[in-house]
């Protein structure tokens, strides 16, 4: 169990590198909206062929891809609607400037957590860690964390609340791994589709609501661009890593 603890926490590491990135250096709107496309490029090969298509073997056709792949978009989008709620006070009835951010930490967590379970049984199951699985989550982490990091800069957020919001975060996935080490050995095939797939829907809620609109908005056409080479690279290091 400890050993997946410390995978957990390893890939979700990166979170605090590109919450550091963006704090040292914050990127002009242009570039955030290319990084927001790059990102979102990542995570559309992650959903389609790390954690829906996983569930999909999973299941068997027991129906856990599908409640699980609703049940996290439906998530998500309620989460998503109580941090506009709550954001718009303060933003004088308008969605405030840590929104998008907040948003983009909850779609994290929502897809964080389930992935960093999965992950920690695989090092049950095998007892190595699924390489394919932990460069996903390297590689999406950064620019989804340099994303939200600037929106929550904006929002007025201290460098020091936000290095330890996003510590934090790892330290969550990776006791998500270690609880997924320990209570999933068991588990049906239903219930492991469930959680690859809830995290599939609610990293693709947050993607069509919050990550390719504000990617196209700040970064404009060449954001198509970007977003097929985050694609491309993602699903690259997934073939190769067999």
């Amino acid at each position: 169990m400890g050993e997946a603890f410390l995978w957990g926490l390893l890939a979700a590491s990166t979170l605090v590198v590109g919450a550091a990135v963006a704090i040292v250096r914050p990127p002009d709107r242009h570039t955030l909206g290319l990084v927001l496309g790059f990102g979102a490029g990542v995570l559309l090969s992650a959903v389609s062929f790390e954690l829906v298509e996983k569930a999909a073997q999973t299941s068997a056709g027991s129906g856990g891809t599908a409640v699980g792949f609703f049940a996290g978009s439906l998530t998500f989008v309620a989460g998503d609607w109580a941090i506009d709620r709550l954001d718009r006070p303060a933003a004088g009835g308008g969605a405030g400037p840590s929104a998008s951010g907040l948003a983009i930490l909850l779609g994290t967590v929502l897809d964080g957590v389930p992935e960093s379970a999965v992950l920690g049984l695989t090092v049950l199951e095998s007892g190595e860690v699924g390489v394919a699985m932990l460069v996903a989550v390297l590689v999406s982490n950064v620019p989804e964390a340099i994303a939200a990091t600037a929106g929550l800069r904006r929002g007025g957020w201290s460098a020091g609340k936000l290095l330890a919001l996003w510590s934090l975060t790892a330290v969550g996935s990776g006791a998500a791994a270690a609880l997924g080490y320990g209570l999933l050995a068991d588990a049906s095939g239903w219930l492991l589709a469930f959680v690859l797939a809830f995290a599939g829907g609610a990293i693709l809620a947050m993607l069509s609501t919050t990550m390719m609109p504000e990617a196209y908005e700040s970064g404009g056409r060449a954001v198509g661009l970007v977003t097929t080479f985050g694609f491309a690279t993602a699903f690259g290091l997934n073939w190769w890593a067999g």
